[in-house]
């Protein structure tokens, strides 16, 4: 029963948002101040769904398994012990875009220095904006491909309100229903989730639990405190999954509404006993910081890259067997850790160049 509802209820509370940001009109996909240099996750809006081809995808949608599995980001892995392996890219040209924050402008850059590596000349349109402008540059052959989120293709793209909470699922579905509607290819899929999360200093006695126990610490202590930026409370994909799935509400007087860089401090300083966080956000680990287990209540928001099908079948081998490299081992551990390094000053794509020599396929 309580999956059912946590269903319903993510479905409704999205409809009011979608009534609300398209009566705002707003494309920012971001969920921090621009001026955070925050790692953010996804928004579900709906007004970013862009306008489409009747007619897109028929000839693609045939590719298709006839059992509705994805060919492209849900299969074997593709990743090639050398990038300079992939000489279908040798003499091509590509322009690679991204959106507008930190975690993009390092996809990009891997994307960007893995293809220059094999052999193409690259235009760098990274930092293009956000959802909307990306994917309408790419439905319009302005870019040729750029990394999004599972969770976004599923609430934004497809305009679906009842998304899979395991990972894989959640792409295989936006993979086989884009490629059919939109003639968009889903390629590779990211072991880094990018999501509403909640940490806690390393050294509080409240560290160590999962969501649930996070839920029953703050309703057992009337001195606990948790820390939200001003959306979370309001989004379908926030604090009403953790009530539903937990059962729990936090108490009044338990709960402050702080800027979303200011959360972090607080939190690694235990004036926050639990802070509102995004999962592969660079100052985790700077921090400290203890992210709480979560047992599978957030929206899910792995990557993939993303480009139309006639791009992909320039050397659709080569695209999958990219797209794996870039994404084997970049859990979020790992995706923390080069987000930081850009966010402390360092270029996107020197760190995205480091990280592929770290792992050998330079």
């Amino acid at each position: 029963m309580r999956a059912t509802s946590h269903k319903m209820r993510f479905a409704a509370a999205l409809a009011t948002v979608a009534l609300v940001a398209a009566a705002c009109g707003s494309d920012d996909d971001t969920s921090s101040d621009a001026g955070d240099d925050a790692v953010t996750t996804e928004a579900p809006s709906d007004d970013s769904t862009p306008a489409g081809d009747d007619d897109a995808g028929d000839d693609a949608g045939d590719d298709a398994a006839a059992d509705g599995t994805c060919e492209t980001a849900i299969n074997d892995n593709h990743a090639v012990a050398s990038l300079a392996e992939l000489e279908d890219f040798s003499g091509m040209e590509f322009n690679v875009g991204s959106k507008d924050f930190i975690e993009q402008f390092v996809l990009g850059n891997l994307a960007i220095v893995g293809l220059e590596a094999a052999g193409a000349t690259v235009t760098d349109s990274t930092n293009l904006g956000g959802t909307v402008v990306n994917r309408d540059a790419m439905l319009a052959g302005q870019v040729d491909m750029y990394f999004d989120y599972n969770g976004t293709g599923w609430t934004n793209f497809l305009a679906q309100d009842d998304p899979s909470f395991d990972g894989d699922q959640l792409t295989n579905d936006v993979c086989v229903q884009d490629l059919e509607e939109n003639d968009v290819r889903w390629i590779g899929v990211s072991p880094f989730n990018n999501t509403y999360g909640f940490a806690t200093a390393s050294d509080s006695p409240a560290a160590g639990g999962d969501l649930q126990a996070m839920m029953e610490y703050v309703n057992e202590n009337a001195d606990a405190t948790v820390c939200m930026e001003t959306e979370y409370p309001n989004r379908p994909d926030g604090l009403v999954l953790l009530e539903e799935a937990t059962g729990l509400t936090i108490p009044d007087g338990q709960s402050q509404i702080l800027d979303t860089g200011v959360i972090y401090d607080e939190t690694a300083s235990g004036n926050c006993t639990f802070g509102e966080i995004f999962t592969t956000d660079g100052r985790i680990p700077a921090l400290g910081l203890e992210v709480v287990e979560d047992p599978g209540v957030h929206v899910i928001y792995n990557v993939s890259l993303t480009m139309k099908d006639e791009v992909f079948q320039q050397a659709p081998e080569a695209f999958e067997a990219l797209a794996d490299t870039i994404f084997d081992g970049l859990d979020n551990a790992k995706m923390a850790e080069l987000n930081q390094r850009v966010t402390d000053g360092e270029e996107a794509k020197a760190v995205a160049t480091d990280y592929l020599t770290e792992k050998g396929v330079l």
